[in-house]
């Protein structure tokens, strides 16, 4: 049995070597996801079963179902969904160039910058329209990539400084995330204290509709690049020898990277360690090639924040805590343990 399944078509000049293992790992991990949204979805204070769930979705369930379903949970759960796996394709595509195991956007401060930008957002400009956040949050973000590649990446990209740089980062935008809590009107204060744990609770069809589009054209754009991201991870100079353009791959892969880490902090907030995970997981499944980790990356951090979020509303009922509490408690053992792995690199 061949290893792998090709795609070819001449009318539109595409030719795809796709693993069969990725393939089907990919497909069992979707309906393993789908399952959980469908179950996650009929859980709540008002119990709905799984079939009703279906039936509802499909517009043959009862009216009170439907009205709780389609107007309460199905937004969240889209939210989580995408949300998540934002949050895994960007942790995918900044290891990928990284070349460090340690390197996600919340450890490099990535998502701290787009928290400061956000939060200066909310508190400052009140009345600006809400899908201009996703921007103020992208500004945010690429501030700090952009500081990365000044202190850290020109001396070696994959370093373990890179990662210690970041660390520090991820302090100083605390601080400053700190400051714009102190000085927004209190009415804004407990709402922004949430958001930043990681919550996405009341998210509504608006919150939908606002990170969708970025995040369909921007996993777009990353699975377009996935054969740089392979080369990338070769090193830098065999990356050089077979004529990869080195810094202008570097740079639309980091730009794609940002875009979804700004769009997903925008909507869930700083959720934690779903960008470290996410990759493990996916590399553990189906191996280190990126474009067959892209995608079960983006599967597993939908899956991650979906699961957390159904603990963190079920488990504690009636207090709704915020999915970035269950994700850190997760993820930052996970994280201690891969300092300790790489102690020595």
């Amino acid at each position: 049995m061949k290893a792998n399944y090709s795609v070819r078509s001449r009318k539109f000049a595409v030719s795809l070597l796709i693993s069969r293992r990725a393939f089907w790992t990919t497909v069992f991990f979707a309906l393993i996801t789908i399952a959980l949204a469908i179950v996650s979805t009929g859980m709540g204070e008002m119990k709905i079963s799984p079939a009703e769930v279906l039936k509802a979705l499909l517009g043959i369930g009862s009216p009170q179902s439907a009205l709780v379903i389609t107007t309460l949970r199905l937004p969240r759960i889209l939210v989580a969904l995408l949300v998540g796996g934002a949050f895994g394709a960007a942790g995918a595509i900044m290891q990928a160039i990284v070349r460090n195991p340690l390197a996600s956007p919340d450890i490099l401060g990535v998502t701290g910058g787009a928290s400061v930008t956000a939060v200066a957002f909310i508190t400052i400009f009140q009345s600006a329209s809400i899908f201009l956040l996703p921007f103020a949050a992208f500004a945010g973000a690429i501030l700090i990539a952009f500081v990365l590649y000044l202190f850290g990446w020109k001396r070696g990209l994959g370093s373990f400084r890179l990662v210690m740089i970041g660390i520090g980062l991820k302090a100083l935008t605390g601080a400053l995330v700190t400051i714009f809590i102190v000085l927004a009107p209190q009415i804004l204060t407990s709402k922004a204290m949430i958001w930043l744990t990681g919550s996405i609770y009341g998210t509504s069809w608006t919150d939908v509709s606002l990170i969708l589009p970025w995040f369909l054209i921007l996993l777009a754009l990353a699975s377009i690049c996935a054969r740089h991201a392979n080369i990338l991870q070769l090193g830098e100079e065999i990356a050089l020898g077979v004529g990869s353009r080195l810094s202008r791959n570097q740079l639309c892969l980091m730009l794609i990277c940002v875009g979804l880490t700004g769009a997903a902090v925008a909507i869930g907030g700083a959720i934690g360690f779903v960008a470290l995970l996410a990759p493990h997981i996916a590399r553990q499944l189906v191996g280190p090639s990126f474009g067959s980790i892209l995608p079960v990356s983006v599967i597993a951090g939908s899956f991650i924040v979906l699961g957390g979020d159904l603990i963190a509303r079920t488990a504690f009922a009636p207090l709704d805590v915020p999915v970035g509490a269950i994700t850190s408690a997760i993820g930052a053992p996970f994280f201690i343990y891969l300092l300790y792995k790489n102690r020595g690199r």
